[in-house]
């Protein structure tokens, strides 16, 4: 029988789940986020929106008791990968230990755990600083349209701590791959390609040409290059005068990250007629573990051990809103939210014992990450 705690934490989790929010899914993400703010009322928080045609992302605030300066940042995201109607083939279900459904792991049980501990300690009247939540619409894709927000809200933080899933086995995250969305884009010109094909330029033999080009410049570097989408011309008997590729690129190293951006910003045609450019859908930069992440990370793991808990720190190879508030220098821990595994998989799942954990060790960082309690 699971403790009263994790089962009011279920309930919760299966409200969220139940409510399926697709990123760019206006209608869905709405409905989620008026349970979400009216939860975070009743635990304490001011609710404000940031409003945006494809989802608003939400920003909670919990002023401080007893403990001055800047506030500790969570950050976390709303949107999940599955599309509406996922739920018929990918059920909520709770098996002894595991939870299931779509997005649980990633990322509504850590919502759910950061509302249970912030009321635990409003119910303690413990002191703590000011706390700021972002909740994103539209981290999945990247975060186009909130990194903004994270980046204003990161500037006066004392630290950020990220509510994304941990690495296997529940360890915290201290770094993060760059990840950056690029959609490079080519204009040919149109002929027959029978009866005048000299007279063309084919944008999707230019396009091709410049994806090698690419691939050249990245060979020999630590970098993660992946054409994931590519679209262009429309008939066999026409010179294609169109072509796109989007594509995904994951850096260790900010040099290498700027030589391959610099590339893309100034591309150069292969040939005579052709037209090439390069758009950022998204990028958050690389996130490598300074100083302040290290000290961090030393207190949080401090305080789960005086909770019984054993964690640990490395870096990610995925990427999420906390490259950007690392790259700028906050303080910043991620991995957070309860452990599972199969995020973005048809059999994403969390621990239940994993929620209350969570919970437990949240309560304790909100209490006992500012100085008069170290």
């Amino acid at each position: 029988m699971l403790p009263p705690t994790s089962e009011a934490a279920l309930d919760t989790l299966r409200r969220y789940t139940l409510h399926e929010s697709p990123t760019g899914d206006r209608r869905a993400l709405d409905a989620l986020a008026d349970v979400l703010d009216a939860d975070a009322a009743r635990a304490g928080f001011d609710t404000a929106r940031v409003s945006h045609p494809t989802g608003d992302h939400l920003v909670w605030t919990l002023a401080a008791r007893d403990v001055p300066g800047g506030p500790v940042l969570f950050l976390t995201h709303y949107d999940t990968v599955w599309p509406v109607g996922t739920l018929s083939g990918m059920p909520w279900s709770v098996d002894g230990d595991t939870v299931r459904g779509p997005g649980v792991y990633d990322t509504k049980a850590g919502i759910v755990a950061l509302l249970a501990a912030v009321a635990r300690v409003r119910m303690r009247g413990a002191p703590h600083p000011e706390l700021r939540v972002v909740v994103a619409a539209d981290e999945e894709i990247g975060s186009p349209t909130a990194t903004e927000l994270v980046r204003a809200e990161a500037v006066r933080a004392r630290a950020v701590l990220g509510l994304e899933p941990p690495h296997p086995g529940g360890d915290l995250k201290t770094g993060r791959r760059g990840s950056t969305r690029v959609r490079v884009e080519v204009t040919g010109v149109e002929a027959h390609a029978a009866l005048d094909p000299d007279a063309g330029t084919n944008a999707i033999d230019e396009l091709v040409d410049q994806l090698v080009r690419l691939r050249g410049l990245v060979a020999g570097r630590p970098i993660l290059l992946n054409t994931g989408t590519i679209a262009g011309g429309g008939r066999t008997n026409v010179v294609a005068a169109a072509a796109h590729a989007d594509l995904g690129l994951r850096f260790t190293d900010p040099r290498d990250e700027e030589a391959v951006l610099a590339a893309l910003r100034s591309p150069r045609p292969v040939r005579e007629g052709a037209r090439v450019g390069a758009r950022l859908l998204s990028h958050r930069p690389t996130w490598r573990t300074g100083g302040s992440d290290v000290e961090l990370l030393d207190r949080v793991v401090r305080i789960a051990a005086g909770l019984g808990q054993r964690l640990t720190g490395r870096p990610a190879d995925g990427a999420a809103d906390t490259n950007t508030t690392g790259a700028l220098d906050r303080p910043t821990v991620d991995g957070l939210a309860p452990p599972g595994g199969g995020a973005h998989a048809r059999h994403e799942w969390v621990s239940a014992a994993g929620i209350a954990a969570r919970t437990e060790l949240l309560a304790a960082l909100i209490t006992g990450l500012h100085p008069a309690a170290a």
